[in-house]
């Protein structure tokens, strides 16, 4: 065992230990530039500089939770499918974004968000046993929470989202709907 700042790290061996330090840092830049596309004005510009990171740290985040899946699978498979679904869940935001899809903004928000709902998920899944406070939680409410709080986020966004509102169509010239 390795000790990490009070998390146990089940392993000595330095090729495992240099793949839990880079997800660690794709970790971190995942949840830090989601949160900021999150919080930036939609759109083309810093939003979608922001999510293209964001994308990207998922992809190092994925591959290094598949590097240590294969390495430890008996203990790390269940949150090997909880990353397939966060990279899955950003995938499908990030196409369904660039598409010209009916309603692909509406599919970019809820991917999108299903994503970093996941990846929080995985986190506190693997680590909520070892942070204050989440250690007096129950196991179930690591697999619980994330989405409980995520879900109402989600749906507070669509409603909030400027391409999202029930709007009247735009009058033409003449009054009619154009």
């Amino acid at each position: 065992m390795t000790d990490i700042f009070g998390i146990q790290i089940p392993s000595t061996d330095p090729v495992f230990l240099g793949i839990v330090g880079l997800h660690i840092l794709f970790g971190l830049a995942s949840v830090a530039t989601g949160l900021l596309a999150m919080l930036l004005r939609k759109g083309r510009g810093r939003h979608s500089q922001a999510g293209t990171v964001y994308f990207y740290c998922l992809v190092g985040l994925f591959l290094t939770l598949a590097a240590l899946s294969i390495m430890r699978w008996q203990e790390n498979r269940h949150l090997f499918v909880v990353g397939l679904l966060c990279f899955a869940s950003a995938c499908l935001g990030r196409i369904a974004i660039h598409s010209r899809l009916r309603g692909r903004v509406r599919y970019h928000v809820i991917a999108m968000g299903a994503s970093f709902v996941a990846l929080l998920t995985g986190f506190y899944v693997d680590n909520g046993k070892n942070l204050p406070l989440w250690n007096m939680l129950p196991q179930i409410a690591f697999w619980l929470l994330p989405p409980a709080i995520g879900l109402p986020v989600i749906l507070w966004t669509m409603s909030r989202h400027p391409l999202l509102r029930n709007r009247p169509p735009n009058k033409g010239p003449s009054g009619d709907a154009s």
